[in-house]
């Protein structure tokens, strides 16, 4: 079933929210991002994709400042976050709600910890408030009364899915998810692919999803930004991704290294 998270258009015009520009990425010798660019649109939902360990995980966290980058600038609704102080810094990471790949969560806090922490750290809101966004996002992802669970009492999707009600919690313009499928089994990837869609669509949210789950990218997002040597691959529609005729696409869907050997570039 394709539940595509859908573009929007804003008085007849798309408006870019996100502007990457000429980035580098080095860690010791190893260049993981060469003079990468590219634009992500109001409304936008986009995979990130490429083989293990390609830098897709640290081009997301390069979005919000969790990785700095060496060269390069990324814009975030029109700033340069490059140039802001920490106070600023902290205020336009509100806008975001970041799901990480194992779901991140504190081992020592319950459910509602976890998610409470995120609340008081990031939003103004009273004690009152916070009970009620805590109980409110744990429903929309069908985690009630779990509240005072510890995370080694929940499996792996039940992890994901409190990551999710943390990150929606905070009402974000932007969901940044990192491998939310990673572990899981066929039916509770599709569960989250329903999530990512239905939290994409229910609000005026941009959705960045790093997968290398093909069954995500073909479900849930509309356009795939594919990197490969450092280097954009490819970066268009989700359908022309799949029709590719570029080897290296190809051999990616596919499952084939051979192309590697062949030196294919």
């Amino acid at each position: 079933m394709f539940i595509s998270c859908g573009i929007r258009l804003y008085f007849g015009s798309i408006i870019t929210m996100i502007k990457i520009k000429n980035i580098f990425k080095s860690f010791g010798e190893k260049e993981v991002l060469k003079d990468i660019s590219f634009s992500i649109n109001k409304g936008e939902c986009i995979s990130i994709i490429g083989e293990s360990g390609i830098g897709k995980s640290v081009l997301l966290k390069s979005i919000i400042k969790l990785i700095d980058i060496d060269r390069g600038s990324i814009f975030i609704d029109g700033e340069d976050i490059s140039l802001i102080k920490f106070k600023e810094l902290q205020k336009l990471r509100s806008k975001f709600g970041m799901v990480f790949q194992f779901g991140a969560l504190f081992d020592s806090m319950t459910v509602e910890e976890n998610i409470g922490l995120a609340l008081q750290k990031l939003s103004n809101s009273d004690k009152l408030e916070i009970d009620n966004k805590i109980r409110e996002s744990l429903e929309q992802v069908n985690m009630e009364n779990t509240n005072n669970k510890m995370p080694s009492e929940l499996s792996g999707g039940m992890k994901k899915r409190v990551g999710i009600a943390r990150a929606i919690a905070l009402n974000p313009e932007y969901m940044l998810y990192d491998e939310p499928t990673t572990g899981l089994d066929p039916i509770m990837t599709d569960s989250i692919n329903n999530l990512i869609s239905k939290f994409h669509n229910k609000g005026d949210v941009t959705s960045i999803i790093v997968t290398h789950e093909m069954r995500t990218v073909k479900d849930v997002s509309e356009r795939v930004v594919m990197l490969y040597d450092g280097k954009i691959r490819f970066d268009g529609p989700t359908e022309d991704f799949i029709n590719s005729k570029d080897l290296v696409v190809k051999a990616f869907l596919n499952g084939d290294s051979s192309f590697k050997e062949n030196g294919v570039q």
